[in-house]
């Protein structure tokens, strides 16, 4: 277990949140997967481990974790959402093919926020940016069609 989900732990310790091994099962398995799951896919994955879980169990904590700015929630206009535990400044690039999502590092695009804030009037908060493409594996499909 890394030292990101022990902090994670603490906090919601902190905020008088129990600590219960469904908890700690989500928690870890958003905290080591790279692929955004869907509350969904999160059930899939934990199900056999904890039968008795329920897809409910799984979209109240991951509320409760986004209420306690542990994971991101990335919504995309679809009916799932997927949920992010990585909290660094990154961007995502999304497969319009099969919907992986992929995240990339690049400096985060202050001035636009600060032109934004410009000619707005608005404070603010943050922003989000996604790229839009095909995946290779995707393209590959597609050529061997």
């Amino acid at each position: 277990m890394g030292a990101s989900v022990n902090e994670a732990i603490e906090q919601l310790k902190m905020n008088g949140v129990r600590m219960t091994p469904q908890r700690h099962a989500i928690l870890s398995y958003l905290m080591g997967s790279m692929s955004h799951p869907t509350a969904d896919e999160i059930y899939k994955a934990l199900s056999p481990n904890f039968p008795s879980m329920s897809v409910a169990t799984i979209y109240n904590n991951l509320r409760l974790f986004v209420e306690a700015g542990l994971v991101r929630e990335l919504t995309y206009g679809d009916d799932s959402s997927r949920f992010d535990a990585d909290l660094s400044d990154h961007y995502h690039a999304i497969c319009k093919s099969c919907g992986q999502i992929v995240d990339f590092e690049y400096p985060p695009l202050l001035e636009v926020e600060r032109a934004a804030s410009h000619k707005t009037g608005f404070t603010v908060e943050g922003h989000r940016m996604e790229i839009y493409g095909v995946c290779a594996n995707c393209c590959e499909a597609a050529v061997r069609a």
